[in-house]
């Protein structure tokens, strides 16, 4: 690859998408010294980089064309498909021996897809999903799941590390979207079956505080949950992780569970509570205002 101004080993990345994953992604990486273009539909966002030194392009295709690195952190399959296959977009400019490296969560044939049409332009195509939250981002410990070319992927591990550690290289393309969506099914399940619970002691007559912290102490703690302890017991439904994400990612599972022949018994009970959320207003709402689908209608 092309070794840009910076130092030894700076690499020319571009980061497509800067919203609470992207952003802190994209200064990582720019921090570590490569040279960092960026693109988002939001100004506020773009103003964010550039004043910490990163270049902004006008559209996915102008970043591509200049990037040996592509990287993508978009809400999910309709943005991935535009920024990619739309007319200014990734497809339209990518360069030969690039690396597209696509990090939100979508589903696996969308990305086989994507890689077929990358690689008939001379570039690779890795999908790599992360997890572990916008602290995650900031610090740079995200878990991240690669599919696709180990080659490929060993090139552009000192751009993952900037914000990525440990880094899973799952088998070929498609594999680090599967990953990714196990991971969200369990979690959302998680978050789903605990606030049930947890509505349960309310409705015992239990102050909400009070079930928290014995929760805290007790071997039903889940240490992601326990980030929004403190916003429960405020009512702060202000969205770390919308409803609506939610639904986004248990319909990409199910989806993919029926194209494998897999199974999804308690998924489909997940989805229709969130879903009974989303239909009573809450769809940008935090996960937690899942609880208020549980309580007892008299409480």
């Amino acid at each position: 690859m092309t070794e840009p101004p910076g130092g030894a080993g700076a690499m020319s990345v571009g980061v497509i998408g800067l919203g609470r994953m992207g952003g802190p992604m994209a200064q990582r990486v720019l921090a570590a010294g490569h040279r960092v273009r960026v693109c988002d539909i939001r100004a506020a966002a773009r103003e964010v980089l550039a004043a910490a030194g990163a270049t902004v392009c006008r559209d996915p295709s102008e970043l591509a064309a200049a990037a040996d690195v592509v990287i993508t952190s978009l809400p999910g399959p309709q943005e991935v498909e535009q920024v990619m296959r739309g007319p200014e977009g990734v497809l339209a400019a990518v360069r030969p021996d690039a690396v597209v490296i696509e990090t939100s969560t979508i589903g696996p044939a969308q990305s086989q897809a994507l890689a077929a049409e990358i690689a008939a332009r001379g570039a690779c195509y890795l999908d790599a999903p992360v997890s572990g939250g916008v602290e995650g981002a900031a610090a740079g410990t995200l878990a991240v799941m690669v599919g696709g070319n180990a080659a490929a992927l060993e090139r552009v591990k000192p751009v993952l590390e900037c914000f990525g550690k440990p880094i899973f290289h799952l088998g070929p393309v498609g594999a680090g979207n599967s990953m990714k969506l196990v991971i969200q099914a369990i979690f959302l399940s998680q978050v789903a079956a605990f606030l049930e619970a947890v509505a349960l002691g309310q409705d015992s007559g239990i102050a909400l505080s009070r079930i928290l912290e014995v929760i805290a102490a007790s071997s039903a703690h889940h240490p992601t949950i326990g980030k929004r302890y403190e916003k429960m017991i405020a009512a702060d439904l202000t969205p770390r992780f919308e409803v609506r994400a939610a639904l986004k990612d248990l319909s990409l599972a199910q989806d993919w569970s029926r194209q494998i022949g897999g199974r999804t018994d308690i998924m489909n009970s997940v989805v229709s509570a969130y879903g009974r959320a989303a239909e009573a207003g809450m769809s940008e709402k935090d996960l937690i205002a899942l609880g208020n689908v549980f309580r007892r209608t008299d409480a």
